[in-house]
């Protein structure tokens, strides 16, 4: 199929074909939010739980049009004026990080199937898959147009999905923080998109890095604005400090499994759009960029350790705020490899992928068996995880794999090499003091993950009750919970066992 536009006499074709195989992934997911809405209208209340097994369904369905795709060559939506620039890419960073993204709505719908009685279960699905959508087709787009709009297609729904429960006044105040927060974002991040577009008259990213080459001296500023500006708001989709203030209210809000989605999604659209600009885009400003992403992944990785240490114990819903500081602590690692880029090669990005695949299976792990623990202790303490491995000992056995993987201690050797892989990254690109700092807080990382692998096989103190009292008659754990816990643990001993499967992307450029 083509898609015809200017023919008269003399213009340049605009004739355009589509790579429909191309473009597959993030087509189905909005194909099946749209079904999954539509058949809201006509599903009794009895059957509602078979919309959530068709979004898991639409979601393998995307995932597995990847692998025809695997090859990493195809593009569509070409200029045909000689320029050969795209506005999507189908490489093999795109294939990853698309891999990540429907992997991670996967088993956030997992987590959410036989959950979501209380929630409008067509508009849950719908919203969930429409964001997967947009999350995919971020990290193929290659122009500022396409960039933009999948980062608000992924966004929006989210902002709903946070806010979703009916009558919580929590959930409420979350999803209106986050809303203000990324609007205020997003705004700064459109100036800075329209500043380079004035300066190189072209919204497509390799076009862009051509042309900012060779700036006149009188727009010199306006591109060096535009470059910072657009950086700032994909600074905050990553939720690099001091971006990140709207992390531990939002994720505490949300429903568990969107909060999951939110620490391993999110941050994936935010990395992906934050490397796609930086790398593709503004090459020629790495001396802009690189020193700026540098200061924001130590700050970051600080300030989310150092406030990780200070969640207390019996607080209420401190399990989930430690996860939310944690994930604001691991952007700043994941910051690490794309600040090195400015100052050696693109290969460096292979480390932020490497460890962003790491950390996406290890965090929805721990999210999927605070979602267990939640079912009994709504109030999801850290306190209410000590003694698990007296009733739940693989939950526990389970729960203690993904908190050493984070740490980057063994029996979970990928977070251990994930980790070695990025703090290479900052030595060959000759940024020590990074390291160093990097270094620092690993240390004090260990700290809050080992207090909390540790409470999991201690029995509880005397006169409290334990972590995992005994369920009530009758009440049982979905078995997608259960398959969403399997799913991630056999993931993260497979790395760990063969860790050679994603770190081979550290080695390699991948566009």
């Amino acid at each position: 199929m083509t898609v015809a536009a200017d023919s008269a006499p003399g213009a340049a074709s605009l004739v355009q074909s589509v790579d429909w195989l191309a473009i597959a992934p993030p087509v189905i997911a909005a194909s099946v939010a749209l079904i999954v809405l539509v058949a809201d209208l006509f599903v009794g209340e009895r059957h509602k739980p078979l919309l959530g097994y068709g979004a898991v369904a639409g979601l393998v369905a995307a995932l597995a049009t990847l692998v025809p795709l695997r090859a990493g060559d195809r593009s569509t939506f070409c200029l045909t004026d000689g320029s050969q620039a795209c506005s999507y890419t189908a490489d093999h960073f795109a294939l990853v990080i698309q891999a990540l993204v429907l992997g991670g709505a996967l088993l956030t719908a997992l987590l959410s199937v036989g959950d979501t009685r209380k929630l409008p279960a067509g508009e849950f699905w719908f919203l969930l898959l429409a964001s997967a959508a947009g999350a995919a087709l971020l990290p193929a787009a290659r122009d500022l147009a396409t960039l933009v709009v999948a980062l608000e297609v992924a966004s929006l729904p989210a902002f709903a999905l946070v806010g979703i429960k009916r009558g919580d006044r929590r959930s409420s105040e979350a999803a209106l923080k986050f809303f203000l927060s990324s609007v205020v974002a997003t705004a700064v991040m459109l100036l800075g998109v329209s500043f380079v577009y004035a300066t190189t008259g072209t919204m497509h990213l390799t076009e862009i890095a051509a042309r900012l080459d060779d700036v006149p001296g009188r727009f010199s500023t306006l591109a060096e604005a535009g470059v910072v500006l657009t950086l700032v708001g994909f600074a905050f989709k990553t939720a690099a400090a001091p971006f990140h203030f709207w992390v531990p209210d939002t994720y505490v809000g949300a429903p568990l499994p969107i909060a999951a989605y939110l620490s391993v999604v999110g941050k994936a659209v935010g990395f992906s759009g934050l490397v796609l600009v930086t790398v593709i885009g503004f090459p020629s400003y790495a001396d802009v960029w690189g020193p700026a992403l540098a200061v924001l992944a130590a700050l970051t990785m600080t300030v989310g350790n150092v406030a990780a240490l200070r969640q207390t114990a019996t607080r209420a819903r401190s399990a989930v705020r430690l996860l939310a500081w944690s994930s604001v602590g691991q952007a700043g690692y994941l910051l690490v490899p794309i600040a090195a880029a400015a100052y050696s090669s693109d290969e460096q990005i292979g480390s932020t992928v490497a460890y962003a695949l790491m950390y996406a299976v290890v965090n929805l792990g721990a999210f999927a068996v605070a979602a267990l623990v939640a079912r009994t202790h709504p109030g999801n303490r850290l306190s209410d995880y000590r003694g698990l491995h007296a009733t739940r000992p693989l939950a526990a056995l389970a729960m203690g794999f993904f908190l050493l993987c984070l740490a980057g201690l063994p029996p979970g050797v990928i977070g251990l090499f994930a980790k070695v892989t990025v703090f290479s990254a900052a030595v060959d690109a000759g940024l020590g003091w990074l390291a160093v700092v990097m270094a620092v807080n690993v240390v004090i990382a260990l700290y809050y993950y080992l207090r909390w692998t540790a409470a999991l096989f201690t029995a509880p103190e005397a006169g409290t009750q334990p972590g995992t009292a005994p369920q009530a008659p009758g009440h049982r754990v979905p078995a997608p919970l259960t398959l969403a816990i399997v799913l991630t643990a056999v993931a993260g001993i497979a790395l760990s066992g063969a860790p050679q499967l994603i770190l081979r992307f550290a080695a390699v450029s991948l566009f």
